[in-house]
């Protein structure tokens, strides 16, 4: 039962207004006493010609009410509905209850692939800080898609292709001291590769030998391909275990050096559809028509671009996985290169570009500065993500000393603050990075949500269960039962919100409107009520507060501990 959309479609079809404009106007009366929806009719008042109270008298006198609708009213301006609040009740609790685990999931997307690219690092490079928003956004977005029923590919385009390579192994050549990579650490090779640059500004024919290394590479010679191959493996076991604490999974690592042989066909087919052009030496698609600098194929010197990489990526992926949607989560900053990209695509006539999105967001930065792998002035994510685990650990030592298996709780609610502190606002804010914002642990935050989570597992366990058979809804028409309902009942509508707009926060703001409605039954119902059927109801109520909590933290990359 959606009866928000249901009184969306009663007022359509009373105005002839679509019903998607007008469900995004329904609002929930701050006092439950005005109703439980309220449709604000000035919203209509340029479109109609009429003032808002004549428009509020004029729909409740044309309205057939929707199922579960008993009467509107007006009040001023607002065209105010009253719910069956028993058979509401009743229709959400089950359905939660009946659903577990799938409560907010549907199966629209089934039979249709969408790709997801997200996280994208480079290997021998840091995992840091500024990572995060690319990793934690699109893992939710993997998770939101797939619990609508879609069969996503979460692919991390390796940045695995690039003279940098040639610098790496000059630099481990030089200064690595004979150490096997196999025994060394990223952290060591960013050292080496931060040397490279220190020297490279004193002696320039660094360059010409770094360069010379990746030509090697490329020909496949032996020694080169075999330096390259193993600073890859370390780095990705290095990240595994970074992805592994963040819950984070990949059906793809194909990054820039499995496009290599790709490319060659995408230029042939520019070429022969006309849209390459010479310029300078390079081999440009000029975009000046819609407002936008060319779009560099072929630098003069014969080098590909991302560009390139990505047209060929696009194109591998549309005929391997055939997808319905290509997202792809990456910076703002890149916000030209994807118009350049998706123009280009356009203009070959894939018309699928269509179905390619760039997810935009804001960028991480520290209070000193931004991060710069070249100076080293960097913040691994695995050591803010270690430093807030032994943080919570002491928490939990302190508030919870006989609880068992501590560093399991700390780890879930440790990792939950920093993935918590991405996801709680609109991804195109930028975050200012420091431990102190980071590591809070007052408000709404990932560890408030989690401990709510908790206690309505620690109410349920000393309750002992409930008779899930027998649940008589009707019981709870009270003003903090009847706000943590609706709460619940939001949540299946936020989760197609949060695919359509490609915002995981809407469910992180979803989740603490449960926790917060939770909260305040918690402290004002008495759950365990000398009434047996009370008590079972409001059990019942517990137990779908938990589902829907412990559903929201999955979709936004949290763990739902069940003690803290």
């Amino acid at each position: 039962m959606d009866t928000r959309n249901d009184i969306a479609l009663a007022i359509s079809a009373a105005t002839g207004i679509d019903a998607a404009e007008l469900l995004s106007y329904i609002e929930i009366p701050p006092d439950s006493s005005m109703g439980d929806y309220a449709f604000p009719c000035f919203r209509l008042a340029k479109a109609m010609r009429k003032a808002p109270a004549a428009i509020a008298a004029e729909l409740k006198d044309k309205l057939t009410l929707p199922a579960g609708i008993t009467r509107a009213e007006v009040a001023g301006g607002y065209l105010n509905f009253f719910e069956d609040r028993a058979g509401a009740a009743a229709a959400t609790i089950m359905r939660v209850l009946n659903e577990g685990e799938n409560y907010g999931h549907s199966s629209e997307g089934q039979g249709k692939n969408v790709c997801v690219e997200f996280s994208s690092i480079n290997i021998a490079k840091p995992f840091h800080i500024g990572h995060l928003p690319s990793t934690a956004i699109g893992n939710s977005l993997n998770r939101i898609y797939k619990a609508l029923g879609y069969n996503t590919i979460a692919i991390n385009h390796l940045g695995d292709w690039g003279t940098q390579f040639g610098k790496m192994i000059v630099a481990y050549k030089k200064w690595g001291g004979g150490k096997p990579i196999e025994e060394s650490t990223v952290r060591e090779l960013v050292k080496l590769y931060v040397r490279f640059h220190e020297e490279a500004e004193k002696d320039e024919s660094l360059n010409d030998e770094a360069r010379a290394w990746f030509r090697k590479i490329e020909q496949g010679d032996a020694e080169a391909v075999d330096l390259w191959q193993r600073m890859k493996t370390l780095t990705l076991k290095e990240v595994g275990e970074v992805y592994k604490l963040l819950g984070v999974e990949f059906d793809s690592y194909n990054g820039e050096s499995f496009y290599e042989d790709k490319m060659q066909a995408v230029i042939d087919e520019l070429d022969a559809k006309g849209l390459l052009k010479t310029d300078k030496g390079a081999k440009i698609v000029d975009l000046s028509e819609y407002n936008m600098p060319p779009c560099i194929i072929v630098k003069s010197d014969g080098a590909t671009l991302y560009a390139t990489r990505d047209l060929a990526a696009a194109i591998y992926r549309k005929n391997t996985y055939d997808f319905v949607k290509s997202i792809y989560v990456v910076a703002y900053q890149q916000n030209l290169h994807f118009q350049q990209f998706f123009k280009v695509l356009e203009l070959m006539g894939k018309t699928w570009v269509k179905d390619c999105v760039h997810v935009n967001f804001g960028m991480v930065s520290m209070e000193e500065g931004t991060l710069s792998t070249r100076h080293g002035n960097v913040v691994y994510l695995e050591d803010v993500l270690n430093a807030s685990i032994e943080k919570t650990l002491d928490i939990i030592k302190e508030k919870s000393p006989d609880l068992e298996d501590k560093e399991a709780a700390a780890r879930a609610v440790g990792v939950g603050a920093v993935v918590w502190g991405i996801l709680y606002n609109s991804r195109i804010k930028d975050t200012s990075f420091s431990w102190s914002k980071m590591l809070n642990f007052d408000g709404e935050t990932g560890p408030y949500a989690q401990y709510t989570h908790a206690r309505c597992c620690s109410v349920l366990r000393k309750a002992n269960g409930y008779d899930k058979a027998n649940v008589d809804c009707s019981l709870l028409s009270g003003e903090a039962e009847t706000a943590l309902i609706k709460a619940i009942a939001a949540f299946p509508e936020t989760v197609k919100a949060a695919a359509e707009k490609y915002e995981p926060y809407l469910i992180s703001r979803e989740v603490i409107d449960v926790c917060s409605c939770f909260n305040k039954f918690y402290y004002d119902c008495r759950i365990m009520d000398d009434d047996p059927a009370v008590r079972n109801a409001r059990l019942a109520l517990c137990d779908a507060a938990r589902i829907c909590i412990k559903n929201g933290l999955y979709l936004i990359g949290l763990e739902a501990p069940e003690r803290m």
